[in-house]
This record gives C-alpha cells, structure tokens and sequence, in this order.
C-alpha cells in the first residue's frame, strides 16, 4: 500500500466500455429500481451468472468485470436487445406513472418529503443497513416510488457498512469491516456545475467537518448519502461515516450531528428545502436544531416563533419499545458537541439541553434524541397498534396530566414491499392467476382473494420447489462455513446430508438480542430431541442472525445454538447461517415452512421478518407481539400465548416454550404432514392460501406509505403551509398565544359542579344533564374547550376507559364566570365517574395536545367516590 502521505497520487476513473446496443444497461445498474424487478435482473444474470454472484449481485461492479468479448456477443444478441429494450421501457413507465396523490384528487402541488434515517436496506450489494430499521427504510422507499409521492431522502455513506459476520470454531461471534468500494457501487457524487462534489460544512468542538454529498436513485425517488470520508478532514473525522452503529458514544454524536444538521445543509445546498422532513427514529433529530436556526436567522424571530413552524411540519416515527434502546447522551457531552449552534437558537444551553429531557426540570437527566423529536415534531407514531400503546405508555410524561390513551402518538403499522421478498415462482403464478393488478394496487383485498383460484397442487408444488432451493443452497453455504472452521470432511458431510428438503423447515432470522430469546426452542432438550429424531415427522431449523458486537449476551445466544448443534447427531437438523443480510433473508423467508419469532411481549415494535415469510404463503408462529398481535387469526398461523406479560422472566420462558412444544408437537407437524392420495397437506394449503389473500394486503409498504401519507405527511404539510403564511405570521402568533396560555393557564378554577338527580342508579339510556361554574380569567371561551372526562370506575375507585364529551359555553356570567352544559347518556351499566377538564382549542390548537396545558378540577374524586359507595337501589324500567 502506498500511502499519499508518502508520495502525491493522481486519481483517475476507469468506467466499463460498453458497446452502443448496451450502453443503456448503465442507467439500468445505476437505477436500485432493478432490484425489485426480476426481468432486470435477469439481464444480468444473462450476461454472466457467476460473475453475478461473485460481485454480490452488483449490477456497476459487475459490468467492470465482464470481458469485452462478453459484452460484443450479448450487443450482437437481438433477443438480449429486445429484453433490454422492455425493461427501459419498464422503467420508463414506472418513472412516469401517475402520482397516486393525483388519483384520489389529493396532489399536494410543490412540496417536498424528506425522510431522514440512520440506514437503508436496498439491495444486498450496498451495505449501509444493519437489520429491519433499514430494511423498512429501503422498502419505504420503493412504494414511495410506486406511489410516486414527492419523495427524498437523506442517510450516511457508510465506508464500511455494517459489520460482516463469522464464527471462531467454539462458536462465538466474530465480526469484520471491509471497505465499500464507491467506484463500483450503483451510487454517484452529487456535483456543482463546474463538475465538483457538492460539500458542506458541520461544526464539532474546536473545528470543522466537512462532508461529500452521494446520490443513489431508487426509482424515481433520490437517496442522498453523506460521507466524512474527505481529505479535507482529519483521519479521525473522515472516520465518522466510516461504520453503521460502530464506535463509542462520542462516534455516534458525531454520526447524528451530520445525518441530522449536515443532511439539511446538503438539501440546501443543492436547492432543497423540505416541507415536510420524517425523521425515522431519533438517530436524525438534530436537524430539527438546524431548521429552526434557519427559521430564526432568516425570519429574525425567537425560539418559540419558529419552533412553531419547523414542529408543524416534522414527523417522528419511533421504533423503540423500551427505554434502553433509545441514544441516550450524557449532558456534558451534548453541551460540548452543541455549543457552536446554541447562539442561533436564541436559547442558552440549558434551555437546549431540556428539549432532550422528558423532565425538563432535571438537570442530571440524560439527553434523548427521541424526546428532542418528540418536542420538536406534531405528528408522533409508532410502528404497530401494540406498539403505539407502549409508547404513549413510555412517553406520557412528557404530557403531564394527560391521559395516557390521549397521549398524540399515534401508530402506523409497518409492512413490507412485497415485490422485493416475493419468490420469482409466486411473483409468476401470481401474474398468471391475478393479473397485473396485485402489482399495481397491492394494497386491493379483492385481488388478493384469487389466490383462492389457484390450484392447490400448483401452489404446493412451487413451495416445495422453493423449500428445497432453500436447501440446496443452505448446504453450500454450510459446508463453506464449516470449512473454514475447519470442520473435518467427513463431519461436514454428515452436517450436510441431515437436511431435508422434505422436512418442516423453520426458518428464525432476526437480529439476536437478548428480548428476542433466539434460543427458547432449547428450553427442553428431551422434548426438542424427540422431535428431531422423528423418522415420521421430521423437522429442521435454519436459523440466522447478528448480534451487535458489544452484546454479549446475544452472542452467547448463537454461541448456544451452535454448541447444541455440534453436540447432539440429531442437532444437525439445526443450522446456525453466518452473516444475516436481505440475500440471506430472501432465501428464508421464501423457502420455509414455518417463522418462528418469540421475542418478550411487548419488546417486539413490529417485526417486518414475518410479513416477509406470510406474503410468501410461510405461516407465522409467534408471540402476541408486534405486528403479529393485530394480525393474528385463527386460520393464519399460530399464536404463542395469548398475549401475557410476565415481570418474571424464567417463569415466562418456562411457559412459552413449553407453549411453542404443544404447538410443534398437537398442531403444526400434525397439519403439515397430513397428506392425501396426491401428497398434498390440504389443510396447511389452505392455511398457506388465508395467509397470503389476507396478510399481504394489508401489511405491505404501499398500504404503509399510503398511511403516512393520509394520517401523517399531509396533515403536516397543511399545519405547516398553514403556519409560514405571511412571513411566518400565524407562526409567530401561535407562539405568543401559547405564551398566554400558560401565563393565564394557573388562574383557571372549576368553581361549581351541578348534576342531575344521581340519589338513585341511572338506567341505560338515561340523560344526565352536568352544569360548571368555570373561571377562565382573561382568556376566551373559543380559546378553550371544557369538558366533561367520563369513563368507568375500578374497585380502586379510578377512572379508565376514559372519553371526553364537550360542554357547550351557556353563558358568561359575572365576575368572570362562565357556565357550561353537557347532557351525557350512559349506554353500559356499572359504576361509572366523570371528571371536568380544560384543555386549548381554536385555531392550530384545535387538535392539538400541548405539554403542560391541562387543567383538572380538583376535589372532584372524593364526591365520585362516596355516590360510588352509597347504597344502590334497584334500576325502574325504562319504556
């Protein structure tokens, strides 16, 4: 190696020479949009299978190494032509298709949609993801595309990716960082018209970083990738993009100060400005600091003003079911990486360091880049309608007083884009018995219902042939793991030969952390072995899987399943693959029978893993957890449990095992292996058949993205449209009448309450009519809503279930009072209790829940409380 420090190196570009037919076949390799489109794939595998999978299926790299011998005879094949030319035209057609906004009469006009996000899951052959963050990501991106939403996108350039993946001989994780290869992957610098790499600049302690801008296009939908790697940096800086979650604390600081700020700098360099930014995950939440700098530097105003306006259009999805695993940064920490960008925020450095608390009073709390989101966005979501629960749950503080159903996170459940997980088998029996339109409208359940018209033993026949692919190729990928290990021949053999491709094939691959308990099928071993040894009924697992390289607990997890496997003959039929990525996980999710995820409720966010498999007609078993949870039916695939929360975790490892046995031993065998004269397992089919026509409609990204865009994307934009009207006018009087609020907000007093006649039990049905005495002090009643909170009582005598019904203002009366009515009818019996609440309205409050501003009435419990204990009388009829 010849260092440039050592001697100056001239850099020059060496570009395949392709003749003039073939030429086109760059903006082919160039465009991510072939990953998803077998026939353009096929190109390539046309010219050169092996070369194919020697360049890790890498369209640019691959078309370097081919022989320009190759390249004549494939340019002087009018059939290679003709293809080429369909698949342009392919291309062509998707690129100009009608935006999907436009169909439904909801065209945005300019505007744009920034997603920011930490990873991205595209293609095998740009590894710059890690697991099912970038992997949603990546398929978030093609339904964009399809959709034609106004759609881009900003993530590192990662010079070495994610780790790659082996195991030392006893079994335990290894991990590994070779260098991406710029120069041959389907990426481009992003250049200024003199033909320069558009640079901008980020501010780190005591210096400046400078970073590149790359461009990766994913159909019509434009990936920009960031990359410190620069010689205008120093080695340590140029470093920063160089590994996907690697590094200390002090790393990943740094990694989120450039997503986050540079990326909004890298959009305004090049002449966007988003209105509407999505940052997925906190991992980019500092770019919400930066366009609120750009808003008071441009507009002169304060921190409240335009923090108004930058909040009304960013959308924060969190991803997080538990607290540990959101970046957390020590304080000091945070105060040093943001002092340089504090004096454009016109705030000092406590107030900055509180955005990142969920209790602002705590000067010791840790900075959240989760809360930073939380407190800069108004549109909030989870992943999953479980999910969506656990995080109004994790993140109710932060609206003190505030119901915590009434908490505005809301959930869009995750999916996946099915055209890039489906098997090339399916994808063509689909063509055929659903036509084109499953492809156009993914998201239609009549279309999906055809599945219904194919034939059994055409269905069963194709996953059959899938399952032993999946064999086949499981075999070779053992034997080369097993070699380097230095497994003897004649015990690789053995290894080898112990799978089937007749046998119930479980496939388990996700990334191994310790919640997602990759081993709770080892948890009875006699029972385990038993199953295995079956000559009737045999079964296999082919499981796959990284654990972060600073998780020892993960690892000892592989390290597990590996040792049972070398130690028992019959643990042959489990197979542990090394380095999980999409190419492995295509192969898994299309050729097993069955997937299997166990994590602890409610630990599991989502889990897109057995989306994948269900589309493919794999059936699901799984834990209550995630997505699965609103998923499940009977009919579909099987539930572990019924949806139990342990706080003991041994005693919830006992019980789930022993519930997946019953499963594998009373339900899952015996279905898969009765079978008719034609040796078709009937009943699993049509299993296989309920699966698809119902999960995949629903659970697919372009449902997803289409979500985004009715509940989140759109509603964001009109508020932030809203706000910038008039030089930021309505911006900067939202936050002064915020102000108000919380300056009047302490004079506000319930001072009466009247009810209708309670001495005996209501009937169902039967009005109550509520009066208030409410005063407002200097604010207004169109500012305000006041309303009565009604719900069930327990035998604690708290409210739940809980619904607000509004009072109608009756009358201003003296001194400042105001009187309200509300009529309400009870439609269940029981105890029931109701308490009164304040809370803004009007204006872009309507619908909107502010922290800190909720008023209860107090002293309204203990009456609740006694009329819930006075004698009840039997309830007249009502007629």
């Amino acid at each position: 190696m010849l260092s440039p420090d050592f001697a100056r190196i001239r850099c020059f570009e060496v570009v395949p020479s392709l003749p003039l037919p073939l030429q086109p076949l760059m903006d082919v390799a160039y465009n991510l949009w072939w990953s998803w489109h077998p026939e353009a794939v096929q190109l390539f595998l046309r010219l050169d299978r092996k070369l194919w999978s020697e360049s890790n299926h890498n369209p640019v790299k691959m078309l370097g190494m081919l022989s320009q011998d190759a390249l004549d005879r494939a340019a002087n094949d009018e059939g290679f032509v003709t293809s080429l030319k369909r698949v342009l035209e392919n291309l062509a057609r998707h690129t100009e298709r009608q935006p999907w906004l436009s169909t439904i009469g909801k065209d945005p006009g300019d505007a744009t949609i920034a997603y920011f996000c930490s990873e991205y899951g595209l293609t095998e052959c740009l590894q710059i993801y890690s697991g099912g963050l970038g992997c949603l990501a990546g398929d978030h991106l093609k339904s964009a595309s399809e959709l034609g939403l106004p759609f881009i996108a900003v993530g590192l350039l990662y010079r070495n990716g994610y780790f790659q993946q082996h195991l030392s001989p006893d079994g335990w994780q290894q991990e590994s960082n070779p260098e991406l290869d710029f120069a041959n992957l389907p990426v481009t610098q992003v250049c200024t018209a003199t033909g320069e790499q558009v640079k901008v600049v980020v501010q780190m302690p005591g210096r400046d970083v400078t970073i590149a801008l790359w461009k990766v296009m994913v159909g019509r939908i434009p990936l920009y990738l960031l990359d410190t790697n620069v010689p205008e940096n120093t080695p340590e800086d140029r470093g920063i993009t160089g590994q996907l979650y690697g590094g200390d604390m002090e790393t990943r600081i740094r990694q989120e100060i450039v997503l986050g700020i540079g990326g909004v700098r890298a959009l305004k360099a090049i002449g966007i400005t988003p209105d509407v930014c999505h940052m997925n995950e906190g991992h980019s939440a500092f770019l919400a600091i930066e366009r609120i700098r750009d808003i008071i530097a441009k507009h002169n105003i304060t921190f409240d003003e335009a923090r108004e306006q930058a909040a009304a259009s960013h959308v924060f999805t969190t991803h997080t079911p538990v607290p540990a695993g959101i970046d957390r940064f020590p304080p000091e920490l945070v105060e040093r990486y943001l002092r340089d960008y504090v004096e454009g925020l016109r705030l000092d450095m406590e107030g900055t360091l509180a955005l990142g608390r969920d209790d602002v009073t705590n000067k010791h709390e840790s900075f959240s880049m989760a809360t930073l989101a939380i407190r800069t966005s108004t549109r909030i979501n989870g992943v999953a309608k479980l999910h969506g629960v656990v995080s109004r749950s994790m993140w109710r503080n932060i609206w003190p007083g505030v119901p915590e159903d009434e908490v505005p996170i809301q959930h869009v459940t995750n999916g996946c884009h099915a055209r890039s997980w489906l098997s090339a088998d399916l994808i063509n029996l689909l063509d055929r018995y659903l036509g084109a339109r499953w492809q156009n409208n993914p998201v239609d359940q009549s279309v999906w219902k055809a599945i219904n018209e194919v034939p059994d033993e055409e269905l069963w026949r194709m996953h059959e042939s899938r399952r032993a692919h999946l064999i086949v190729w499981t075999r070779k990928q053992l034997k080369k793991q097993l070699t380097a290990r230095g497994v003897s021949p004649s015990s690789i053999r053995q290894s080898c030969d112990a799978l089937s491709d007749r046998a119930l094939t479980i496939g388990f691959a996700r990334r191994f952390a310790t919640y997602k308990r990759g081993n709770l099928f080892l948890r009875d071993v006699p029972r385990l072995l038993k199953m295995l040894e079956s000559t009737t009924q045999p079964i296999q697992f082919i499981i796959a899987g990284k654990s972060h390289p600073a998780d020892g607990g993960g690892k000892d997890l592989i390290r597990q399943i590996v040792k049972f496997s070398e130690q028992n003959p019959s643990g042959r039929k489990i197979v542990f693959l090394e380095n999980y990525d999409i190419h492995v996980a295509r192969y898994l999710v299309q050729g097993s029978d069955v997937w299997l995820n166990n994590p602890r409720r409610p630990m599991e966010a989502s889990g897109t893993s057995g989306m994948k498999a269900a589309i493919n007609g794999c059936l699901n078993c799984s834990v209550l957890d995630g997505w699965w949870d609103e998923a499940y039916e009977e009919g579909l695939g099987w539930a572990i449990g019924r949806g139990e929360q342990y706080d003991n975790y041994d005693l919830a490892d006992d019980i789930e095992s022993r519930a997946l046995y019953d499963l594998l031993e009373h339900q899952i065998l015996p279905t898969f292996y009765t079978r008719d004269d034609q040796g078709i397992p009937r009943g699993w089919v049509q299993m296989m058949k309920k699966c698809i026509s119902t999960l995949a409609p629903r659970f697919n990204t372009n449902r997803m993205v289409q979500e985004y865009a009715a509940k989140l994307y759109l509603p964001a934009l009109e508020r932030a449209r809203g706000l910038r009207a008039q030089d930021l006018k309505p911006s900067i009087e939202l936050a002064h009448h915020k102000l108000r609020l919380r300056q009047n907000w302490g004079k506000l007093h319930v001072n009466d309450v009247h009810v209708g006649d309670t001495s005996a039990p209501l009937s169902v049905h039967q009005p109550l009519t509520i009066e208030a005495d409410v005063t407002l002090g200097d604010l207004k009643p169109g500012e305000v809503h006041v309303q009565v909170y009604v719900g069930r009582l327990n035998n604690d005598g708290n409210l739940i279930q809980g619904k607000a019904h509004e009072m109608r203002h009756a009358e201003e009366l003296a001194g400042g009072h105001h009187r309200y009515t509300a009529r309400l009818t009870p439609d269940n019996s029981g105890s029931h209790g109701f308490a009164i609440r304040i809370i803004p309205g009007g204006g872009f409050m309507e619908d909107h829940t502010e922290p800190g501003l909720i008023y209860w009435e107090s002293n309204t419990a203990p009456a609740l409380e006694a009329k819930r204990k006075a004698p009840k009388k039997k309830p007249e009829a009502v007629g």
